[in-house]
């Protein structure tokens, strides 16, 4: 379980393909805190460290998360947004994360607003998934490459965000650009209301 509050962007330092698996080494400040088995969100994907060495770090995407997600897109030297899993004991200060990307989006526009900025993104709209859930809500959560973000301008198929200058700079926002493809999760609890109200509709 995660919160959506990226620690830090760690970089890619190599990519090896294993089959129709991909190995993803990287870098980051707490490489030596890491442990073998502990889950990571990578843009928001939860992955497993597998080794560990050299100052670096190794995750396995297989190939559904290569479908799903941003991750088959990666080149040595990328950023990756990486947070790791929630603690109990602590304060929730974005919403709940699961790292189960639900789709793909692309960044339409950029527009700066007075030392922040707006970003607007676009997914492709289907009737069916956004009754089970699969849908932003103006003032709702998501989570845009494993960062917790509150949603306006909510339109079937796009929404905006606003990064303030601390999240640009602390995460992977700053490399994006109109065209960019990053990965969203949608609510949890949203999508467990939807489910709820379709039951209860169909027992009526």
């Amino acid at each position: 379980m995660f919160s959506g509050i990226v620690e830090e962007f760690a970089t890619v330092e190599s990519l090896a393909k294993d089959g129709s698996n991909l190995n993803i080494t990287l870098r980051c400040s707490f490489t030596d805190e890491l442990k073998i088995d502990q889950s990571i969100a990578h843009n928001g994907v939860c992955l497993t460290v597998v080794s560990i060495g050299g100052g670096c770090y190794t995750v396995t995407a297989v190939k559904e998360t290569l479908d799903r997600s941003n991750l088959g897109l990666l080149k040595t030297g990328d950023k990756v947004n990486i947070e790791r899993s929630m603690q109990m004991n602590g304060r929730l200060d974005g919403h709940i994360v699961q790292g189960h990307v639900d789709t793909t989006a692309v960044c339409d526009s950029i527009e700066e607003c007075d030392g922040s900025r707006y970003y607007t993104f676009r997914y492709d709209f289907d009737r069916a998934k956004a009754a089970e859930g699969y849908m932003t809500v103006e003032k709702g959560s998501v989570t845009v490459n494993g960062v917790s973000l509150t949603v306006c301008d909510s339109k079937d198929d796009s929404f905006r965000v606003a990064i303030i200058p601390y999240t640009y700079g602390h995460t992977n926002f700053h490399t994006l650009k109109p065209g960019s493809k990053v990965n969203l999760e949608f609510d949890i609890i949203g999508k467990y209301i939807s489910r709820l109200q379709r039951y209860a509709v169909a027992n009526n």
